[in-house]
């Protein structure tokens, strides 16, 4: 639990959809417990094959499972099972900064902001972000930036900041990766 601005306590609660991430989850979760001690760590399955799950449980975090195919019904399972205050959505293999954690929920409580997102930037992991991602990230971002201002970065980044506002309120309709 953090303490806001405004003196109140906020759960804080990390959400990992996972599919076959056997060889990172582990170290996904230790850097989450690192960085964020103080929050409850959920790893969501949606039909690993590889031992995903065991290892997470095994790590310490609430061990769940969707089993509608696709990230879009994970983080909508995700969304209505997990109750916090604010949420830190993050994959799990391991192509964000967990340090960054802290950072990005006192950004989230400094606002209030209902998103906070987190920024990619292409020397830091090459194979999360390829050249083709790059310019498909570009030209999505841009065209948000033009219709929404300049607040906008990073659209497609799977590490973010949610208020429980945005999160029980949010329509998520999407199957796949397209909830981004």
């Amino acid at each position: 639990m953090i303490p806001s601005q405004t003196g109140k306590i906020a759960l804080v609660a990390v959400l990992i959809p996972c599919l076959n991430e056997a060889p990172t989850i582990r170290k996904v979760i230790d850097d989450f417990k690192k960085s964020l001690p103080e929050a409850d760590i959920y790893v969501y399955d949606n039909g690993s094959s590889d031992g995903t799950m065991e290892i997470a449980s095994q790590a310490g975090a609430y061990v769940r499972f969707e089993l509608q195919r696709g990230k879009g019904h994970v983080v909508r399972r995700m969304f209505q099972d997990v109750e916090a205050d604010l949420y830190v959505l993050v994959d799990g293999d391991d192509t964000y900064d967990a340090g960054l954690a802290r950072e990005l929920v006192n950004k989230a409580l400094e606002g209030p902001f209902d998103v906070v997102n987190a920024v990619r930037f292409s020397g830091s992991n090459k194979d999360a972000f390829r050249y083709g991602h790059q310019i498909g990230n570009r030209l999505m971002t841009g065209t948000v930036r033009l219709i929404f201002g300049n607040r906008v970065r990073d659209m497609l980044s799977g590490y973010k900041v949610l208020s429980r506002r945005f999160v029980k309120s949010f329509p998520s309709l999407s199957k796949g990766f397209e909830v981004e």
